[in-house]
């Protein structure tokens, strides 16, 4: 196992990673910016391919747009085939993260290598049947950890509680090798599970349906970032 830096204490309030695939698809610009106001600490975005996943989604266009918007930090989870062809178009939009699942990477660690050296950060993403062993050689090179805690491919899907022990697992992972690594969750994340998510490790709660469908999102954020 290589050697790690020391790994950053991790916020007492996780950062909220506002998933714009529950925004109004007319007026994303619009939504973008409203939950940025009401707290959204990054913006992510889900890129899907009809392939990988059942559903198709944005493209690079997208990232640019919203990079022309706003200087918060974008999330860019590639839910694609063969996302190699497409890490330098999306670092050139303006993406600060960009997260790959292995089963799309025949060469994973290569991949990763790629992204960093494209001038993002690099993620790895595991769906709820992926086990963390996945990640055991390129440790390394991985900036953030995207626990799925849906099967991918649609939103508004039903948090899988099984994910907490595997947040669990990952999560004494990192502490056991001091990574600077952050660990994120995605999917039927909310106000319902935020505290418990947090007090497992969890540095950043990817959410979409309990922010953009809420009356009040500042509310939410605050009460998920444990402020209430």
């Amino acid at each position: 196992m290589p050697n790690f830096k020391k790994r950053r204490q991790t916020a007492i309030s996780p950062l909220i990673s506002a998933s714009i695939l529950a925004a109004d698809p007319l007026n994303l610009g619009r939504d973008a910016l409203s939950i940025i106001e009401a707290g959204a600490d990054w913006l992510h975005l889900d890129i899907m391919d009809g392939h990988y996943v059942p559903n198709i989604t944005y493209g690079p266009a997208l990232v640019g747009a919203l990079r022309g918007l706003s200087t918060r930090v974008l999330d860019v989870h590639l839910m694609i085939s063969e996302p190699d062809r497409y890490i330098q178009d999306f670092a050139r939009a303006g993406a600060d993260y960009l997260t790959v699942h292995p089963e799309t990477c025949p060469h994973l660690h290569r991949t990763l290598a790629a992204i960093k050296e494209a001038g993002c950060k690099a993620g790895v993403s595991l769906n709820p049947a992926t086990l963390p062993s996945a990640l055991d050689y390129v440790w390394d090179l991985v900036d953030l950890v995207l626990l799925m805690s849906v099967n991918p491919g649609f939103g508004g899907q039903d948090f899988i509680p099984a994910t907490l022990a595997k947040v669990g697992a990952v999560a004494a992972k990192r502490k056991e090798h001091q990574l600077q690594t952050l660990l994120a969750v995605d999917g039927g994340v909310g106000p319902e599970n935020s505290g418990a998510l947090a007090a497992a490790g969890v540095d950043v709660l990817v959410a979409g349906s309990a922010l953009f469908s809420a009356a009040d999102p500042a509310a939410v954020i605050r009460q998920m970032k444990g402020k209430t």
